[in-house]
Order: C-alpha cells, then structure tokens, then sequence
C-alpha cells in the first residue's frame, strides 16, 4: 500500500510539474507584452500561440480559447477542408449544350452554358471552351444563349456587400457561372506625351460596354501611398457602364493596378461571351438569358477547370475572396445540397472538420473567406486545424498554398531580409479593426511550429509590426 501511495504521489508531482513547466512556457514574454500596451492594444485583444510541431507544449499560449474574428486567415480553414473533401485532384466542369438542330454551323435554336460554381474560370479558358463549341460544328446561334446559374440559390449573387466601396473587386458575390472573377483590371501609369507627363489608363479585360473616362493628374513625389489620391466613380448605363477616374498619381510610380467590378456577374459573362464568340468568328442572333437547362437540350462539350491544388494556391497566396466563398459552397454541393446556399455550405465545412477530430464549438462560418464580420475561430483551434493538416498526407499542397515570407503572394515584401526569406508559410488577414496572421515558420535550427496571432481592436492595424517580431523571434530561436 504504501508503495502504491508513493508511486501515486510521484506521478502526481510528474504531472503537476510538467503542467507548471508548460504554464511557465506558455507565458506571455514580457517583450511582446511592452509592445501591446506601446501599440495601445490591451491584452484581451490579442491571441496568441506558439506551438512546436514536435508535440513540445506551447512556446506561447495567450487568450487561446477566445473566438476571435480572423479575417482572411479563415481561409485556411477552408482550403484545408476543400482538400480534405474534395481531394487535390478535384476539377470543375462547365458544360455547353445545344437546344435545337445544328445545321452547316447554324445552331436553330439557343446555346445553353451550365456552371458548376468553377471559381477560376478566366477569360482565356472561356475562349477555349468557345473554341471547343466551334470545333463541334457551333458557329451561328439562331436562338438566344441561356446561362444556367442555377447550382447556387439565386440570392447569393445578390448578398449586401462588406463595406463602402461596392466596386471593388474583392466584394463579389458568388455566381455558378463567374467568369474572371466578374472584374476587370485597371493598369496606371505615368507616360510621356510630347515631353509631358501623363496618366495612361488600360483596362484589362477591354470590354466595349465600358466607357473610360480619365482625369488623372501627374503629382510629384514617391509612389508609396498611391491610391490615397485616387478616386474612382461608376454609373450604370443603358449599355454598360462609364468609369471615371480623377485625382492624382505620383509621377515615381511605375505600373499600379485596381481591380473594380462593375458589371454584374451575369452582365459580366454575357459581355464577354460576346466579345470572344465575335472574336472567334461566331454569331449570336439573340439576346443572353438567366435560364435553367431544358430537359430537350444535348451536350455539345464540357470544360475541365484547373485542379483544386492549382486553385487553392492561387486563393492563399493572393487572398482571393470570391473564389474562397465558392470554394465552401463547392463543398456543399459535394454533401449533396443542390442549390446550395452558404449556410449549407459551412454546414458541410464543419462536417468535413469533425471527421478529422476538429470539432470548434466557438467556429462561425458565414462565407468562409474571412470577408465577414461575424465569422469567429479560437487561436487555439486554428493552431489545432495547422497541426492536423501537417500530419495529414496533403500537407504539402496546404503549406505550399500559403504565402511565402518575403518571396511571394501577399507576403512578398514582408520581412524580405535574406535571413528571413523563405523561412515562413503563413496567411495574413486584415479588416478594419482586425489583424491576423497564421501558419508554419521554421527557425535557423530546422525546428517548425506553427504560429497564431490574432487581433480584435480598433487600432488593430498596428500590431502587424509586432507579428513581424514575433515571427522574427521564432525563426531566430528566440
């Protein structure tokens, strides 16, 4: 008996003292705690934690259960389990149908397009699937050509946007048919005409139905705060739509971008369907419609999208939010609901998790991409989602996703000193009022851990410096 009692006893200081040791670990250091209070952002705004992938206890551990809003870092959360349901392989297909005879290249009758939610159908795969119909003896469209939209309830494409600027690309909603993410791209830049400065403005994608209006001025100085001197206006015309830009660009700039949308999604698809079917030498007699695929209609060809690793690449590195959210509706369809709407979608999600062993009670999903603002996951359950999908055999196409720090994406010209380079694959994520960042980072001995950092202030804006010490802290071992 007494023996038992001593052994009893001893494993119980064993076990007090290596949860006293992880306590102590866990601490918040007292660097990072003078940091927070400098950037005027009190303690119970922030979460932190720093976990070795070896199964060491955590290096930090601050506030880890708190639900926290995490911005783009959410995405994450998706593309793991997108990878996990779908598998990397996974392709979208669209598909192109014929209603009516097809007669020495004359369609006598309409042109069906079907979507199936494919987020990175672009305008040049849009051309070579037009090309395909071509080759299958489609030239002259009698009839009209129908968009079939209808794998996604109708209201998606409707959903009140984010914030004040509902031209800006990043504010698409979903469509089943989205074609180059429903934006166009417009190129600045400061050219010489007759030795005089002046502001050249390119869109790219040039659709006919909008209409340029620039008076841009030249400014002097640096161009590092660009876009503070840009304004930008669209209206709605009874063909297309007039964008007017005005301001000023400093003259130092070299090319600058600004993506804007302003076509709906269906506008979008129909302006360019009939730009590249004219451009192919095709013919459309009739109008473009919303419709849903007639029984009667038969398959002309389908289109193939690139494979899910090449997508969710394409998401982390560059935080694409409309292809996020169709990503996470994707995932509701392959759960069976059709038409799928985002709660169903992030039904499926949390389902996906729970068969990894992820069950977050405090997860709160609206669209998935961390455009929201009631979306909320713990530090802790983000950093718990890392290490699973570390251990998992897709690990490589998670982490390869991810920004590189200093190299790529959006954390090209973060941290970009050589001994940091390439040291860290991480998510960041910004909203007003919220700062984020999450991934692996390996330190100069080859150790990884997995970092979360998550902050819910007002002057959340200011803590990225301090993500930036704390990443440089753990790749330097300190």
């Amino acid at each position: 008996m007494q023996l038992d009692l001593r052994r009893h006893l001893l494993l119980g200081c064993l076990f007090l003292c290596s949860l006293w040791a992880a306590v102590v670990q866990a601490a918040l250091p007292v660097s990072l705690q003078q940091a927070l209070s400098k950037a005027q952002l009190p303690l119970d705004s922030v979460a932190i934690v720093v976990q070795p992938l070896s199964g060491e206890p955590p290096l930090i551990s601050h506030n880890p259960a708190k639900a926290m809003n995490p911005a783009s870092v959410m995405k994450v959360v998706t593309t793991y389990a997108a990878l996990e349901a779908l598998t990397p392989a996974y392709r979208w297909k669209t598909e192109v149908y014929s209603n009516g005879p097809v007669r020495q290249g004359v369609l006598e009758g309409d042109l069906i397009i079907k979507g199936y939610g494919d987020p990175a159908l672009n305008n040049a795969e849009l051309w070579r699937l037009l090309q395909q119909v071509q080759q299958q003896g489609v030239r002259h469209i009698k009839g009209n050509l129908l968009l079939d939209a209808s794998v996604y309830v109708p209201e998606l494409s409707q959903r009140p946007i984010l914030d004040d600027e509902p031209w800006r690309a990043y504010n698409v909603n979903p469509y089943a048919l989205l074609v180059n993410g429903a934006h166009s791209s417009f190129r600045f830049g400061v050219v010489k005409q007759d030795s005089k400065p002046l502001v050249n403005i390119t869109p790219e994608f040039d659709l006919p139905q909008i209409k340029l209006v620039n008076t841009v001025q030249v400014s002097k100085g640096p161009c590092a705060d660009w876009r503070s001197n840009l304004q930008y206006a669209v209206a709605a015309t009874a063909d297309g739509a007039t964008v007017t830009f005005s301001g000023s660009l400093p003259e130092q700039c070299d090319e600058r971008y600004l993506e804007l949308s302003v076509f709906s999604q269906q506008q979008y698809a129909a302006y360019t369907f009939k730009k590249l079917w004219a451009q192919l030498g095709g013919r459309l007699d009739g109008q473009v419609q919303a419709a849903v695929l007639p029984a009667s209609a038969s398959l002309v060809t389908t289109w193939w999208s690139a494979p899910l690793d090449a997508v969710v690449r394409d998401i982390n590195k560059w935080s694409n939010n409309v292809m996020t959210r169709q990503l996470m509706l994707t995932i509701g369809m392959q759960a069976g609901y059709t038409p799928v709407d985002e709660s169903r979608g992030a039904l499926a999600l949390k389902q996906v998790l729970q068969k990894q062993g992820l069950s977050f009670a405090e997860l709160v999903l609206e669209n998935g991409s961390g455009l929201s603002r009631n979306e909320r996951i713990s530090a802790e359950h983000l950093a718990q989602l890392l290490i699973t999908a570390y251990q998992r055999p897709l690990m490589p196409v998670l982490m390869a996703s991810l920004p590189m720090l200093g190299l790529d994406g959006t954390l090209k010209n973060r941290l970009p000193d050589p001994a940091s380079q390439g040291m860290a694959y991480l998510k960041t994520g910004s909203l007003e009022g919220v700062s984020s960042v999450a991934g692996y980072v390996q330190d100069t001995q080859g150790k990884r851990y997995v970092v979360v950092m998550l902050v819910n202030h007002p002057q959340a804006a200011a803590s990225r410096a301090i993500q930036d010490g704390l990443i440089k802290a753990v790749i330097e071992g300190r």
